[in-house]
This record gives structure tokens, C-alpha cells and sequence, in this order.
């Protein structure tokens, strides 16, 4: 993430980062982690409805 000086208007100075480099891989590899377990967890869900309603009563 990166933040612009205050009270410059335009590009003229080069912008000063606001997070560390492995703060902001950190953040990326859990968010990685996190939306591969929700696709596990929604692909195990619709196995077992899938299992479920194939099954006869």
C-alpha cells in the first residue's frame, strides 16, 4: 500500500510506502488461504447435498 505526501498536488515526488513488504504479503497469503478454504468448504457442501438428495427415502 502506498500513500501520497500530503499537500503536494500531482506526481512530483515519489510516494512513501505505508505497510512493509511482508506485512503485505502476509495479508495476501492469508486472504489466498482463506478463499481456498471457502472454495473446499462450498465444494465438500455441495457433494454431501448432492449425496443426500440421491439417496433414496
Amino acid at each position: 500500500m502506498i500513500r501520497s505526501l500530503r499537500g503536494v498536488v500531482g506526481f512530483q515526488l515519489r510516494p512513501s510506502p505505508v505497510a512493509s513488504a511482508k506485512l503485505t504479503h502476509a495479508v495476501a497469503a492469508s486472504l489466498a488461504v482463506g478463499s481456498v478454504s471457502v472454495c473446499i468448504i462450498l465444494a465438500l457442501t455441495v457433494l454431501s447435498i448432492r449425496g443426500v438428495s440421491a439417496m433414496p427415502l
